[in-house]
């Protein structure tokens, strides 16, 4: 009788057993119901999106039509910052503002494409942070142009070779890029600073020997400037050796080791890029984030032939050499002071004319074709022995 009681009870809980297992199936069938009803509203929504952006691409390839016609460029940065400043505002979320932009970027870029075919110069190789930046402010429907130098991007530009260049001219750290403030004094007068852009930076120590088999590092001189602290406390006597760009010194840094290994030798050679670059060409990274500043931005220049047109919420960047006498740059700045033109940069270089005569560069709040922008400007080569208007362009307000 006891084990018949007791197989009984066994059958009871087996019971209760199966049938939570049965609720709990009845459950996840449950949501399943649910959430093929969730997807089929996304399908549905996801082909009114393809047919609404096909729409627009319809439109996109009118417009480029007429825009032959006329010869009006493609790229227009005053109307990209129109068309973005509406979808901001007209986000009512629980998207981010920066996930619209990424949308719409990507969005214009397919559009250039329909309307003719841009070409981008930037300082390669590809993984560089230029290379990055002109990605994400020109998408991935656009072609890349990999130039291995700054002038070589103006050049690119100047002859026509490629539509628009993007180049470094500053960082949060380092401050200015003497290669791109060169090449601007130059290239003044036949290409213009056309737009600008903010991007994150975040260096890596990239390398296929041991962190203390570390002797020789490779990147830019700016890059160097800005992990200026850390690797002094970690590399003290490492060889700091300038390359051409941080893609470029990931390359030479494999071209190194391999060769040592090659010969018998412990590889001993590192660089600092991207994580991008080490992705590209397979060099691992070896300590992340090694920026003295972990908000680390740098500024880059979208550089054309053509002139961008006002927004009402612009940068205009000049050049200028000061007249040999006392009180000259006093007097350049406060042109633009009694004028209420705000300067929101200044940076200075050695002229390369004569020894101790510098060229000073300005970014300056509003566009050339303002009014009070103007008077600034014819006041403050009163003072001037030269003086460049470099560009006019819509101010970045947003790092990508």
């Amino acid at each position: 009788m006891a084990k018949k009681t007791t197989k009984k009870k066994t059958t009871k809980k087996t019971a209760k057993k199966t049938g939570k297992k049965a609720a709990s199936g009845s459950e996840t069938a449950a949501a399943s119901k649910d959430l093929a009803v969730f997807r089929k509203k996304i399908d549905r929504l996801d082909q009114k999106l393809v047919d609404t952006l096909n729409e627009r691409a319809k439109l996109v390839v009118e417009v480029g039509e007429l825009k032959r016609g006329s010869d009006t460029p493609i790229y227009a940065p005053h109307r990209e910052a129109q068309v973005l400043q509406k979808a901001m505002d007209r986000n009512e979320g629980p998207l981010l503002d920066r996930t619209i932009e990424g949308i719409y970027r990507e969005m214009m870029s397919g559009s250039f494409a329909l309307e003719r075919p841009l070409r981008i110069g930037f300082l390669g190789p590809a993984g560089s942070y230029s290379h990055q930046a002109s990605v994400k402010q020109f998408g991935s429907s656009v072609d890349y142009e990999d130039l291995q130098l700054i002038a070589g991007v103006f050049t690119e530009v100047r002859r026509g070779h490629v539509n628009y260049g993007l180049v470094p001219i500053e960082n949060s750290i380092g401050g200015g890029i003497t290669e791109s403030l060169d090449a601007l004094a130059h290239n003044a007068g036949s290409v213009h600073v056309y737009a600008e852009a903010q991007i994150a930076i975040r260096h890596m120590l990239l390398t296929n020997c041991k962190p203390q088999d570390v002797r020789r590092i490779h990147s830019k001189p700016e890059v160097f400037a800005q992990c200026r602290n850390w690797l002094t406390t970690q590399y003290p006597n490492a060889a700091l050796i300038p390359d051409a760009s941080t893609s470029q010194a990931v390359k030479t840094a494999l071209k190194e080791n391999k060769l040592a290994i090659e010969i018998g030798a412990d590889p001993g050679t590192a660089a600092i890029a991207s994580e991008l670059a080490g992705e590209l060409y397979g060099l691992p990274v070896l300590f992340s984030n090694i920026a003295d500043n972990p908000d680390n931005i740098t500024r880059f220049y979208i550089i054309s032939k053509e002139k961008a047109l006002p927004t009402g919420d612009d940068k205009t960047s000049i050049m200028f050499a000061t007249e040999d006498k006392s009180g000259a740059l006093v007097e350049v700045l406060q042109a633009f002071h009694s004028e209420g033109v705000n300067l929101s940069h200044i940076d200075k270089r050695p002229s390369g004319r004569e020894n101790w005569s510098y060229a000073f560069y300005i970014d300056a709040l509003g566009h050339r074709d303002d009014k009070a922008m103007k008077r600034a400007i014819k006041g403050a080569r009163l003072h001037c022995k030269d003086l460049q208007v470099l560009g006019s362009y819509p101010r970045s307000k947003r790092i990508l």
